[in-house]
């Protein structure tokens, strides 16, 4: 990304500070990702994936046979379909397949592990459709990355077949807060500060939850025999501790 690209998201971010509520942040985040609109070629289409919302995307050239599972980010407790669908939709147009984006629960709502079962329907959705689990990648951004692991842990935990492989993009790791780029990066990063981070752990794993369980926090899992994994996260992120101990 271009340093004037990335003025301009300071730009935008710092033009909209981040609200109280809960329904008006989540309000903003899309608002923010529609800043940038799908491209004219991609195709959109809600689906019910067994009781959990989802929206399939296809870009002329891509495989149907090929897909990318993405969670969104957002902490646990915002963003959407709609804040993301410009980034999965280019995203399944670089790889050249199929996309199904999930609109799982969220906290404070929907604490943990609400999410994690959305994740597991999602998946299981998919498979149900004639999708062989060596076809398709599973994502996520932040939050997203979480279950994605999340994901991975269970079906491997389960003896289910793995997807081929799997893409985190700023995984929020580690819920225990113990990266040292939370305080290194926090006067930095443009829009996840680690106040804000302490506000959505305490959202979606309040005590008495252990938030070093592998499941809440995949840093600490066991993660051999997991499919290939690509990590991207940027050098002035507060997360960038979170994605670098993971790899």
């Amino acid at each position: 990304m271009a340093h004037s690209e990335i003025d301009a998201i300071r730009a935008l971010l710092g033009s909209k500070p981040r609200p109280v509520g809960w329904s008006e942040r989540r309000q903003r985040l899309d608002e923010v990702g529609s800043t940038w609109p799908v491209a004219s070629d991609v195709t959109c289409e809600a689906v019910d994936c067994d009781g959990v919302p989802g929206e399939w995307s296809l870009v002329p050239g891509s495989e149907t046979s090929r897909v990318l599972l993405y969670f969104h980010g957002g902490g646990y407790c915002s963003g959407s379909i709609v804040s993301h669908r410009r980034m999965v939709t280019e995203a399944g147009r670089a790889s050249r397949m199929r996309t199904l984006a999930i609109d799982y629960r969220r906290a404070p709502e929907h604490p943990y592990p609400d999410a994690h079962e959305d994740a597991l329907t999602a998946w299981r959705f998919l498979r149900s459709q004639g999708i062989a689990a060596s076809a398709i990648a599973v994502g996520g951004d932040s939050a997203g990355g979480n279950l994605t692991l999340g994901l991975i842990h269970r079906l491997r935990a389960a003896g289910e077949e793995l997807p081929a492989c799997a893409w985190l993009v700023s995984p929020w790791s580690d819920l225990t807060m113990s990266g040292a780029t939370l305080g290194t990066k926090d006067a930095i990063d443009p829009l996840i500060h680690t106040a804000y981070l302490a506000e959505l752990a305490d959202a979606y794993a309040p005590p008495p939850i252990e938030r070093r369980d592998p499941l809440i926090s995949p840093l600490f899992a066991d993660l051999a025999g997991s499919p290939p994994i690509l990590i991207q996260v940027g050098s002035a992120e507060t997360l960038l501790a979170d994605a670098t101990r993971l790899a």
